[in-house]
């Protein structure tokens, strides 16, 4: 694998770490799709870092259990500024 994207895995996964964020947000800071993100962070980070790809597992898992609460809120106020 090139230098350049373990590079980038491990940095994407820094980010997800320390800022507790989605892979949404992690594809929209560095200006890349979310496929290359979560490839990055689930299959790439693993040959290069197994402990970082566990820490960074936890935060998506988070972040995966707790999607649907999120899209039920943003629902919630896409409705409360259409009446308004």
């Amino acid at each position: 694998m090139k230098s350049y994207i373990e590079e980038r895995a491990m940095e994407i996964a820094r980010y997800i770490i320390d800022n507790n964020t989605t892979v949404r947000h992690a594809a929209k800071h560095f200006g890349i799709s979310k496929s290359t993100v979560h490839k990055d962070v689930t299959e790439r980070l693993m040959q290069v870092n197994p402990t970082l790809a566990a820490e960074t597992r936890k935060v998506l898992d988070v972040n995966k259990s707790e999607r649907h609460i999120r899209g039920g809120l943003a629902t919630k106020e896409k409705y409360l500024h259409q009446h308004a």
